[in-house]
């Protein structure tokens, strides 16, 4: 421990003895804004100035499309179009947004699980009656095969 508190102090001089005598080109005003003094440029800052408009700090407003008041429907937010008020915020229709894609995802999910599901069905149904498409292809190329040797006989 007496060696770290050793190496701190010894850092801690280190830094202040580079800044006692770093260039003088650079100094902190009171504001502790940076003011560059050259020789051939001395001339000091302005002070800063407050706008003249005032601006509150508002969130910009959107009027919302029909198609957007439906996205914030369907998301849950409001319950009617009526209960929309004219201008709403962007958060307010980015946070509605998601929540309908997530929703939208959600029903992906299911219909993708609902048809494996379906699908593992209708091929157990398919290997009781002996249908595979291993047999399907063997019959169609059969098939070709006596098309194609009936077109001969006939040319």
């Amino acid at each position: 421990m007496g060696s770290l508190r050793s190496l701190r102090l010894a850092a801690g001089s280190f830094f202040r003895f580079c800044e006692s005598h770093a260039s003088s080109s650079l100094r902190f005003t009171r504001k502790s804004d940076l003011k560059r003094m050259n020789g051939f440029c001395t001339k000091p800052q302005e002070s800063y100035k407050a706008p003249t408009s005032t601006y509150t700090h508002r969130v910009p407003l959107h009027k919302p499309s029909d198609w957007e008041k439906r996205i914030l429907i369907w998301s849950g937010r409001f319950k009617s179009k009526d209960q929309i008020p004219e201008t709403i915020s962007f958060e307010m229709l980015d946070t509605a947004k998601n929540k309908l894609r997530v929703k939208i995802s959600y029903v992906m999910v299911a219909l993708t699980v609902l048809g494996c599901i379906l699908m593992v069905i209708q091929g157990k149904k398919a290997a009781q009656r002996n249908e595979s498409l291993t047999g399907w292809n063997l019959d169609k190329k059969a098939r070709l095969k006596e098309e194609t040797a009936l077109k001969a006989k006939t040319e």
